[in-house]
Formats: structure tokens, sequence, C-alpha cells
């Protein structure tokens, strides 16, 4: 077997590198043990936290998630889940690198509504250019359309993070001809995030050339989110390594597997 993993380069965000191109999300799961376990088994690097509903230290006599995904060996990814508004995701991430001693990577998602979660792009625009200008590092939740995306990094995000499908929908990858496009146009890291729903659709998501995928529900959502958890970091190796081997051309005729000059 070829090793081609050693002769990929690797995921860089904001100047860092990291090893795995799975960023796994932290909510939803049994407990904070089963936090522990399913993250472990990701081999995820990055932790993406939702500062509105996690603790992270903001509640003294309260169980604290970092305790069980310290810091010391993950990157946690303070996000804005939950919030309506570009105020209120400001103030959010402020408050993040408050309680995370001036730790400047965070993840931006302005939400439309509560029956879609779809983003509100010009709120998020908004609130993006406000953070850029304050020195946060911005991995931003987006619509899967290319000019959007195009904009937010001209403002200077450090990853686009267009949506597979709604999140929580496990739908997968509905528009991967617009998912492609944001690809192939941009210069900062694209991670898939949100609708994914199963393995299946993380391999397509890196097969596309994407960076990386960011999921949560995929994971804690499974009726074992612990053995779900590995079967997404073996997928998206699987994909990225068939996205770096090359796919075969798709023909609209048959070609035999075996040569048929000389046959009996």
């Amino acid at each position: 077997m070829t090793n081609a993993t050693s002769a990929d380069r690797p995921l860089i965000i904001a100047g860092k590198e990291y090893n795995s191109r799975l960023l796994v999300g932290s909510g939803k799961y049994r407990d904070l043990e089963q936090t522990r376990a399913a993250t472990e088994a990701s081999g995820a690097d990055i932790i993406t936290v939702a500062i509105r509903r996690v603790n992270i230290g903001q509640h003294a006599n309260e169980p604290n998630l970092l305790d069980v995904v310290p810091p010391s060996r993950y990157t946690i990814l303070p996000n804005t889940a939950g919030c309506y508004n570009a105020k209120d995701a400001v103030y959010t991430l402020q408050l993040a690198r408050e309680l995370l001693n001036g730790h400047n990577l965070v993840k931006l998602e302005v939400l439309g509504d509560e029956k879609t979660l779809f983003p509100n792009m010009p709120e998020t625009l908004v609130a993006a250019r406000e953070l850029v200008r304050d020195g946060f590092d911005v991995m931003v939740y987006c619509s899967d359309d290319p000019i959007q995306a195009r904009m937010l990094e001209d403002i200077g995000c450090a990853a686009i993070m267009p949506l597979a499908s709604l999140i929580g929908s496990g739908m997968g990858i509905l528009n991967p001809w617009n998912l492609s496009l944001i690809i192939e146009q941009s210069k900062v890291p694209v991670i898939v995030d949100a609708g994914v729903g199963t393995a299946s659709d993380a391999a397509i998501a890196m097969e596309l050339g994407c960076d990386g995928v960011l999921m949560n529900s995929a994971i804690a959502g499974a009726q074992d989110p612990v053995r779900m958890a590995g079967a997404m970091r073996l997928a998206v190796e699987a994909g990225r390594e068939a996205y770096l081997a090359g796919r075969m051309p798709r023909r609209f005729a048959a070609s035999p597997s075996s040569p048929m000059a000389g046959r009996i």
C-alpha cells in the first residue's frame, strides 16, 4: 500500500497545522464521559463548543467540558450557536476569548430562524468584519453560495464553512456543484459544516476536495456514538486519500476490465 498520507499537505488554519481533517462538536452527548470517548475515537484535533450552552468555566460549580476535552490536548473552537444577529455573535466570542485566556480562533455562525437554522448571511458578514478587525481568526459557517463565500474570504476569514444541508438534518451533501465552485475559488480551507448524516457523506465531501468536515449530530445522534466517531474518522481519511489519488473518468459506455487483445 502506498503511504499517500505522508505525501499529503497538512490542514493549516490560521497558521497552525492539524493532523486530523475531522472537526467535531461537543453537544448532544449522554454525558461528559461519552463526549470524551467519542471525541477520542474521532481522532479530531479541533473541538467546537457552543459557548451559550456548554460550561467551559463560566459556571464554577457545574461540570466543565474542559475537564474531559482539555485545551492542552485539543484546540477548543468556541462557536456562536444560538445567535441570530451580529451583535450577539460578536459579544459571545468576546466572552469566549476571556474564558479561554485570549484564544482567537473562533467559529462564527449567525442563524436566520429556528425552523431552518440557515445562516443569516447579511448579519454573518457584519459580524465577520467586526471580529476580523478585532483580531479574531474567524472560521465561518455560511451558505453554499460561492459569491458569499468569496466575500467572507475577502474580509479575511481563516476558513470558509459552507453547509452541506440543514444543521442536524443528516441529509448529506445536497449541492455538490456549489461546493465544488467554492473549493475551486478559495485560498483558505473549505470545511463542510452541517448536514452530514453518515460516513459516506463525509467521504463524499472529502472526495470533492474539501479540506475538512465538521460534524456533531451525525456522531452524537448515532445509536453508538463512539463507534460512529471512529467510522467518521476512517471516512474522512478514505475520502481524502481518494481525492489525492484521483478518481477514474466517468464514461457513458462500458469498458472491459481485462484486455481484449489475444483473447481465446
